[in-house]
């Protein structure tokens, strides 16, 4: 039987939206959503939380998640990336004999998530040769016709020989959504995660907001309101 670990990172120190990852948002704190829909996917052995800040450690126990150390001050601050978090959570669990087949990062901050995407990207990844699946969705508009502002205040588009092409003749593109990414630990891949040895799991639009900012937060919260209200029908 496969094992399989969720971590979710959860530093304290969040800029642009303070305590971001333990703020309320439609009554629960932001990170207890990722926890619940790990939960409810079935899917995981352990639910790991690395956080530094024992305010979020103290939630997410609250919540169902395992905290077993508290992340090192040097992997927690604003250059660290995702992947140093990761490894030093399978690193400490490799160290306490704890191994597992497949690793799910998912991010505090994917309030949207349905655990059915992560069922997905399991069942996917576990019966391909692929190192990863994460969550994707469509662009909302054909990058071939982009532009960007100059420093003078006038256009330029990055794709100029695109100009006349009809939207719909335009090969469509997709974007990292940001909510959680499956590895499978007995592989190793030099690409990069949006390469050839991934499996994207593409997510309706409906479904995905970054949440970067307090008008980002907002935008979530209407779009969790309208999912809530769906489902109620």
């Amino acid at each position: 039987m496969d094992r399989c670990v969720a971590i979710i990172p959860a530093r304290g120190g969040s800029k642009r939206i303070p305590r971001k990852n333990i703020k309320p948002f439609h009554g629960k704190p932001l990170i207890a959503y990722s926890i619940e829909t790990a939960l409810e996917s079935g899917l995981f052995e352990s639910i790991i939380v690395s956080t530094d800040d024992e305010e979020i450690a103290g939630i997410a126990r609250k919540y169902g998640a395992d905290v077993p150390f508290i992340r090192p001050k040097a992997l927690a601050d604003d250059f660290t990336g995702t992947g140093d978090v990761v490894n030093h959570a399978l690193e400490w669990l490799a160290q306490e004999g704890k191994r597992y087949d497949f690793a799910c990062t998912i991010y505090a901050t994917a309030p949207l998530l349905q655990p059915e995407y992560l069922v997905k990207g399991f069942e996917k990844l576990k019966n391909s040769d692929a190192v990863y699946a994460f969550s994707a969705t469509s662009m909302p508009f054909p990058i071939q016709r982009t532009f960007k502002i100059t420093k003078n205040g006038r256009c330029e588009m990055f794709f100029p020989e695109h100009y006349n092409t009809r939207s719909q003749d335009l090969e469509e593109a997709y974007q990292d959504a940001g909510q959680f990414y499956w590895q499978k630990l007995a592989r190793s891949s030099n690409e990069p995660m949006f390469g050839k040895d991934s499996i994207p799991i593409a997510l309706p639009r409906h479904l995905v907001q970054d949440i970067d900012t307090l008008e980002d937060w907002e935008r979530a919260e209407m779009l969790y309101k309208v999912l809530q209200a769906e489902r109620s029908e």
